[in-house]
């Protein structure tokens, strides 16, 4: 037995046996083939391999996420009944006698570099279809499993070097029990997503993916941020047992679900949760929610090979709406960019994405896209209490913009005789040190403030928060962090406007003291922490905590206010 050290991203504790999520190799060389015939027919068995799978990953996608999801599996079986794709394949194992890797690989490869080279969208998007459905072919010939997590049909922990948005996304909770991935953090959106999913995670071990095999039993420990390889039986009892005390916290945290969220000396705050889908929406009410704080809807427009339309958008806001009350929404209008890419848009690579064209700066330059968002979120603004916050705001004149943009699209449905909600709060994502320090100029025009402090703590610190060579840096608890907290809950204060926190750091045990003191209002986490946050702010007392937060806010180092914290909330 060994076990790795990584980064506890999402508590809990899973034993189950593990499933490598890791690609395949799919090299292979040019070979002069003598018996063409068998070659050809080797080709075609591949191709029917790969179109029954298609066919059941198609079923499942219908099932599991809907019509829309599973059209992009019906275009891949297009393109392998597609003659003119076919044929030239056969034609060439036949005439330069080349195995059918190299005849298959060629000939996509010339159809992938002229669809991607047309102007029509429409072709662009057949170029990634060829792409995938080579790779499927291509795995067939060689005898290689391509991986697909939403086909996972029994108790699993995922093992990964990474999981994208979208794979995170198609994991079944009935049957994957954890993950563990060899890079990340506590903020990357794997990690993020498994909280949203309740299950444990272990990210940033670095070598999960080396050392575990297919069918080693895993244990994953999201408390300590272990991974324990093939243990033995009394490793796996230790375990078991400590399974079964978090369920008990667990129930126990759960008696406060009804509850609203007072501190010991009765001063209310807002629990609300992050959600990623209307899916998520259970979760946030039987965490006793007390909102949204945060819904991501970057996650309508991944894991598919072109953008939702308005009715898909519609439908989906409206469902969290209808399924929250009269309880509040804070939609963010779309993030793409940083780590989180759409294939289908073809928008150039960057040095550094996450400082680059991305979130607001992609919807007020391709505004038809940020428009049909915004007329989707004012249509369904009449069956729920929705709230709009920008991303990444730099300077007032992209508020500015993006109001316009939104009042505009108001207007149009009023004056077709729409329904939309008398009001609608826009807010903003302070998330650039620029913005926090010049949040009094902001306050006086947007509604209310959402922090999202994974990227405020990066952008402050100038730390990639997903590097672990520089993760020592990413510090929540800074006070050059907690000064621009302070700054922006101040300003909001001054103008009678209110102040959230969407980031992790809303949810961190050892923030929430320092936050409840600065005077934050709402607290946005994973749905699955909600419940042991009300918990802490129900012994926490607030006059006390402001003292705490004071004197915090002059300390030197990170270090110093961690300790400060356990000082005063540990006795």
């Amino acid at each position: 037995m060994s076990f790795i050290q990584g980064i506890a991203a999402s508590s809990g504790i899973a034993i189950a046996k593990a499933y490598r999520l890791v690609e395949p190799d799919l090299s292979f060389a040019k070979k002069t083939i003598e018996d063409t015939a068998q070659e050809i027919e080797r080709f075609q068995s591949a191709l029917s391999t790969s179109k029954g799978e298609l066919e059941a990953i198609r079923d499942n996608a219908y099932e599991q996420l809907g019509a829309d999801k599973a059209a992009i599996f019906d275009a891949h079986l297009l393109v392998l009944s597609d003659p003119e794709l076919v044929t030239p394949i056969e034609d060439k194992i036949k005439t330069d006698q080349v195995n059918a890797e190299y005849a298959l690989k060629e000939t996509a490869d010339m159809f992938i570099s002229m669809f991607e080279q047309m102007d029509n969208e429409y072709m662009q998007e057949r170029a990634a279809d060829i792409r995938d459905v080579t790779k499927r072919v291509l795995s067939h010939l060689l005898g290689v499993q391509l991986v697909n997590p939403s086909m996972i049909a029994e108790e699993v922990i995922i093992i990964a070097e990474d999981l994208t948005p979208s794979d995170t996304a198609q994991l079944n909770r009935q049957f994957v029990k954890g993950f563990t991935t060899d890079i990340g953090g506590r903020t990357s959106h794997s990690a993020i997503m498994a909280r949203s999913l309740e299950i444990p995670a272990v990210v940033g071990t670095k070598e999960s993916t080396k050392e575990i095999r297919n069918g080693d039993l895993v244990i994953v420990d999201g408390l300590k941020g272990q991974v324990h390889i093939n243990p033995t039986q009394e490793v796996i009892t230790h375990y078991e047992r400590e399974q079964q005390e978090f369920e008990d916290q667990k129930a126990e945290w759960a008696k406060l679900a009804n509850d609203k969220s007072y501190s010991a000396d009765g001063h209310h705050v807002e629990l609300a949760a992050n959600i990623g889908t209307p899916n998520d929406l259970e979760g946030v009410i039987n965490n006793g929610g007390e909102g949204v704080g945060l819904y991501r809807t970057e996650f309508l427009y991944m894991g598919r090979d072109s953008l939702p339309t308005e009715d898909e958008q519609f439908d989906a806001y409206k469902a969290v709406l209808q399924g929250m009350g009269d309880k509040p929404v804070v939609v963010r209008t779309l993030d793409i960019g940083g780590d989180k890419e759409l294939p289908y848009l073809n928008l150039p690579k960057e040095m550094n994405p996450f400082l680059g064209f991305r979130a607001i700066r992609l919807c007020l330059e391709e505004q038809d896209i940020f428009r049909t968002q915004l007329r989707a979120l004012l249509r369904a603004s009449s069956f729920g209490n929705l709230k709009i916050m920008f991303p990444m705001i730099a300077t007032l004149d992209e508020f500015r913009q993006g109001k316009a943009i939104f009042e505009e699209e108001k207007h149009k449905l009023l004056a077709q005789g729409v329904t939309v909600a008398d009001k609608i709060e826009l807010g903003i994502m302070v998330e650039i040190p620029s913005t926090a320090v010049l949040a009094d100029q902001f306050a006086t025009e947007v509604d209310f403030f959402s922090i999202g402090t994974n990227d405020l703590i990066q952008y402050t610190m100038a730390a990639d928060r997903m590097n672990e060579r520089v993760s020592y840096l990413y510090q929540p608890y800074n006070p050059a962090i907690l000064r621009l907290v302070k700054m922006v809950i101040d300003a909001a204060h001054s103008e009678g406007k209110w102040a959230g926190m969407c980031g992790e750091m809303a949810g961190d045990e050892l923030a929430i003291p320092l936050l409840l003191g600065l005077g934050l209002d709402e607290f946005s986490m994973s749905a699955t922490s909600i419940l042991k946050a009300r918990s802490q702010i129900r012994q926490l007392d607030k006059s006390e905590m402001e003292k705490l937060a004071n004197a915090a806010l002059q300390m030197k180092t990170a270090e110093d206010v961690v300790q400060a914290v356990k000082n005063a909330t540990q006795g």
